[in-house]
């Protein structure tokens, strides 16, 4: 009985060295908790550009990895793509932002 234990301990503490190990980050894959922190992070700053009545926010992207921001699409005048970039560093926890937006 006291081996059968021994095993099922085994095997317990294997599995939970390869789920915390597969929910590790390297530099190019996330884990899961910075998967869930740039969710966040993409869904504030939509919601920062949608808010701004200047910005049409249905042709801005918005994706967010490891803390940095990538904008893309398109707008209609140059100082749209500035303010974009400026709303998108306003939000907080934004570590840096890639703006790769452009004028039609």
């Amino acid at each position: 009985m006291k081996i059968a234990q021994k095993v099922v301990t085994a095997v317990f503490a294997a599995a939970t060295v390869f789920s915390v190990v597969g929910c590790a980050s390297t530099s190019t894959k996330e884990g899961t908790g910075e998967y869930v922190d740039d969710a966040v992070l993409t869904t504030k700053v939509k919601a920062s550009i949608f808010n701004e009545p200047t910005l049409k926010s249905t042709e801005i992207n918005v994706e967010t990895f490891k803390g940095t921001v990538q904008l893309s699409g398109f707008v209609a005048q140059p100082g749209d793509i500035t303010k974009a970039g400026e709303i998108a560093r306003g939000v907080k926890g934004v570590q840096s932002v890639k703006n790769d937006i452009r004028v039609k």
